[in-house]
């Protein structure tokens, strides 16, 4: 039976606390992508368990076609008249048991079947199986099928872009914290899921340091920005301000340093192609009529990068932007491994000229 958690989980409000009050089950299956949201549900019923005498734990994570499935059904499946009541924890990161891990789940799906039919109160095994977001055919395998019909499965949804800035708001909340009203909260939880986007655990971390560093209330936007870019792998997003500010050496400079610091090329291409996205939107909806404030404001640009856009906008023809774009789509295949004619094999020389192609295009604007 599948449970969907819902996006604005915590720890306190969970359709797995609801679950656990109504008493323990011998099985759970917690699945998704989310390693932060499934690792938090984890604890939550670790101590849940904790709290009703499971005091030893077991752990086992499958890698690999060599698993050896027979340490699992024998550690389900021994019983001891003084052994301590017990957690088995079995953790498939790759969501592909293969043909004997998917008979062994079978036999344990039995084995909890013949624990129900004793009714117990509570069980001597509790068996928690932890999987990713499975695709179709593994979900209408034999395997998962027989899961779904003995055990509660909570399907962690992925957290994306639109919903984070409510993500954000909410984990503050809990920390008596929140952001300024109007435009400048606005502002700073755009900021932050800029830098955070796709790493929740990032995203987390961050929001746990913000407690460590200022009381609870409202929280400017220079505190946050300031307290975020502490962080060296968020220099990417300065390397936005050289780019359009069209400071060519200064981009040099920054994207060796990134290299140096063994920053992802995947992230610094994003935020090269975000930054050229934008300008040819904002570019489109001017050319179109719109007013130019108007469509910043809708767009969601403030401060310093409201000035730099506003100034390129002004210069920069479409046919530009819209080679520029090409030439994102070209080293983003470079940056994961394809050639493209015309430009550099390695990631790093591909992204410079790719910078260096927006900073002067960006530089005729002052």
């Amino acid at each position: 039976m599948y449970i969907g958690v819902p996006l604005m989980m915590t720890q306190l409000t969970t359709e797995l606390s609801a679950h656990l009050k109504r008493g323990l089950s011998p099985l759970y299956v917690i699945e998704g992508d989310e390693s932060l949201l499934v690792q938090e549900m984890s604890d939550e019923l670790r101590a849940y368990a904790l709290q009703a005498g499971y005091s030893e734990r077991q752990v086992f994570t499958v890698m690999g076609a060599h698993f050896d499935w027979s340490g699992v059904l024998a550690e389900f499946q021994s019983m001891g008249l003084f052994a301590d009541k017990q957690l088995i924890e079995l953790r498939i990161p790759s969501g592909k048991p293969g043909k004997e891990g998917g008979q062994a789940i079978e036999q344990l799906v039995a084995m909890v079947g013949t624990l129900q039919s004793l009714g117990e109160a509570l069980p001597d095994k509790i068996l928690l199986i932890t999987l990713p977001k499975l695709d179709k055919m593994s979900k209408s395998s034999a395997w998962h099928q027989s899961l779904e019909s003995a055990a509660p499965i909570f399907a962690v949804q992925t957290i994306e872009r639109g919903a984070l800035s409510n993500w954000i708001v909410q984990r503050l909340s809990l920390q008596a914290q929140r952001v300024m009203p109007g435009a400048e909260g606005a502002q700073t939880l755009q900021f932050f899921v800029s830098c955070v986007e796709g790493n929740l655990l990032a995203a987390h971390q961050e929001i746990q340091k913000l407690a460590l560093l200022y009381p609870s209330g409202e929280l400017t936007f220079p505190q946050v920005q300031q307290a975020v870019l502490n962080v060296s792998r968020f220099d990417v997003f300065k390397l936005s301000e050289a780019v359009l500010s069209g400071q060519v050496g200064r981009v040099q400079r920054m994207l060796d340093g990134l290299q140096a610091e063994g920053e992802a090329a995947v992230l610094v291409h994003f935020a090269l192609t975000e930054d050229i996205r934008l300008l040819y939107k904002i570019k489109s909806a001017v050319t179109s009529g719109k007013a130019l404030p108007m469509v910043l404001k809708e767009h969601r640009v403030w401060g310093n990068k409201e000035k730099l856009i506003e100034r390129a906008v002004g210069h920069i023809s479409i046919q530009v932007l819209e080679r520029l774009l090409q030439a994102c789509h070209r080293v983003d295949g470079v940056v994961k491994g394809l050639k493209a004619p015309n430009w550099p094999e390695n990631p790093w020389m591909a992204l410079q000229q790719l910078a260096f192609l927006c900073a002067k295009s960006c530089s005729l604007s002052k």
